[in-house]
């Protein structure tokens, strides 16, 4: 029986063995898709405890929790830090074949130096160790980074924000590590949303262009893509409840427009061209600027009527959809064909793999390497079967050397073990198939394959500095 996470964790042969420590362990992070405050990255932020910096915002552990049987005020409610560490011990200890548990005793291991189990009866001796860890002056925000190898972050931004933190950031010589912004114009073309007019004024006022047409959305929207690309934005990201494909033309988009922001309500058709012209103009904007494009799609969120009343979204009441999009997502990658940015297709719905998998085959082109990349497996699919079975598909359909690889999606400045996760799996498949057979131990060339998978891809294919 193996040693419970060991270094050798989820590395089953030799051939992974030598992949990871020798080559994949070793290489930088580029978490170039996250949900980090930038704020609390500009000030450096200070955690009280491990509840703070583990359970805050993390919706992950709460939807866990509530499986569990936890009740909410343990959870989101007004019960203590302690309180609430505790009933996720508890949790936590039957979590078996659960992520989070893997990703939580790495978290343990990585920065506080815990080799043991979380659980009930082991929870006072980790709050005690962990909230002495968290008083030191390394486990700031910006040091928890640091230590973990970082190079790079993106966050994710919306086109009215300031960004005045990443300045701040930015202007820090002692802080070495890249903090850009990534452009998530979701609010924009989300035309169904009861607060879209209110939102269209603020954006009329960041612009600094009275949006009373579309066309003035879409000026306003360029100006303030000027604006990210100033501050070092090179990346974009869409949440997409499905892929949508349904042309119009000016004059009907401008009469959509019109109709909402008289108050009046629109027909799904209706909004599903809005939503169509609102994309064609972002990829052909990104396009211009040498940005990539990324769509995440497949999500059906806030499902919980009454408990988005009381929590508001990103609570953990979202789920996966189960509409496959084949026919719209080449009709939307076909319009831009000429004008196609770099651009990274994710579907929360694993059945659409292989749908992606070849999707992205009939829009490569040199001298790009994947050009049009299937993203690494994501929320609900980044565990082990997720992860394999993305690669593994990718890998059958396209070209695997050229993957992005991992990102951490995460509100959570302990997150960036998920890297760790992903390349211990990358490296287990990779020398599964060696010990197979299927590959030959061509290490010069595996380990060329997992340095790139791990960090080079991304890096090149961004084009960070």
């Amino acid at each position: 029986m193996k040693q419970f996470m060991d270094k050798d964790f989820l590395l089953s042969t030799e051939t992974a063995r030598v992949l990871f420590h020798e080559h994949a362990a070793k290489m930088p992070i580029i978490d170039y898709h996250c949900h980090i405050n930038p704020r609390e990255i500009a000030e450096n932020k200070r955690f009280r405890n491990i509840t703070e910096i583990w359970l805050g915002g993390d919706h992950y552990k709460w939807r866990l929790m509530r499986s569990a049987g936890v009740e909410e005020r343990y959870i989101t409610g007004d019960a203590s830090d302690r309180e609430k560490f505790q009933k996720w011990a508890e949790t936590l200890s039957r979590a078996i074949g659960n992520p989070l548990y893997h990703w939580s005793h790495l978290e343990l291991q990585r920065y506080f130096g815990y080799y043991g189990t979380l659980s009930g009866e082991t929870a006072q001796e980790v709050w005690e160790l962990t909230c002495a860890k968290l008083a030191e002056e390394e486990m700031s925000a910006r040091g928890i980074i640091k230590a973990s190898n970082v190079d790079t972050v993106c966050t994710t931004d919306d086109p009215i924000d300031t960004l005045e933190w990443h300045k701040v950031i930015a202007d820090d010589e002692t802080f070495d590590v890249k903090v850009y912004p990534a452009w998530r114009p979701d609010r924009a073309m989300n035309i169904e949303k009861p607060d879209f007019v209110e939102y269209i004024s603020m954006l009329s006022a960041a612009a600094g262009v009275e949006c009373r047409t579309f066309a003035d959305v879409k000026k306003a929207l360029a100006l303030r893509m000027d604006y990210f690309g100033a501050q070092g934005c090179c990346i974009s990201d869409h949440g997409l409840e499905y892929m949508m494909y349904a042309p119009c033309g000016d004059s009907e988009v401008e009469e959509i427009f019109a109709a909402r922001m008289g108050g009046n309500r629109l027909s799904a058709e209706q909004i599903v061209r809005y939503k169509t012209a609102f994309m064609l103009f972002c990829a052909k904007e990104y396009y211009q600027r040498g940005w990539t494009m990324q769509l995440h799609y497949g999500c059906l969120r806030d499902n919980n009527p009454s408990m988005y009343a009381k929590l508001g979204p990103d609570t953990g009441f979202d789920c996966i959809s189960n509409h496959t999009p084949a026919a719209q997502l080449t009709g939307f990658l076909g319009a831009i064909s000429e004008n196609l940015p770099k651009t990274i297709i994710y579907s929360l719905n694993p059945i659409d793999n292989a749908v992606i998998g070849t999707v992205i085959g009939c829009f490569q082109s040199a001298p790009y390497v994947g050009k049009v990349q299937q993203g690494s497996a994501w929320w609900f699919n980044d565990h082990i079967t997720g992860m394999r079975d993305q690669m593994t598909s990718l890998a059958s359909l396209g070209y695997l050397a050229g993957f992005v690889g991992m990102l951490t999606d995460s509100r959570s400045f302990l997150s960036y073990p998920r890297h760790e996760y992903f390349r211990r799996i990358l490296c287990d498949l990779l020398g599964d198939w060696v010990e197979k057979g299927m590959y030959p131990a061509d290490m010069d060339t595996l380990a060329s394959i997992v340095r790139d998978i791990s960090y080079n891809n991304a890096k090149n294919y961004f084009g960070f500095n």
